[in-house]
């Protein structure tokens, strides 16, 4: 590896799952404002909307997105302008 390009300001950082409130610690460069006591320990804490904890392809809760049903939604919402605007052509 090269030398003098890795950064030298590695600190144990809190990063808590705020769909699951899950916390894990790891070593990071992250800036952070937020600090988090962990067992009376003080770690600055950054806050993840998802982490490996939550994300469906990780947990097995896969869902299957229905793009042709909002398709199907988006033109019964709007039907009467697609017919209006057909009408003027």
């Amino acid at each position: 590896m090269k030398k003098g390009i890795h950064p030298e300001n590695y600190r144990l950082v809190a990063f808590t799952d705020m769909s699951n409130n899950d916390t894990f610690l790891t070593r990071s460069t992250a800036k952070t404002k937020d600090v988090i006591e962990i067992d009376g320990v003080e770690y600055a804490q950054m806050n993840l909307e998802v982490s490996s904890s939550s994300h469906p392809f990780y947990t097995g809760k896969m869902k299957l997105v229905d793009t042709a049903g909002r398709v199907d939604k988006f033109r019964s919402r709007y039907q009467k302008h697609i017919d209006k605007n057909k009408s003027k052509s």
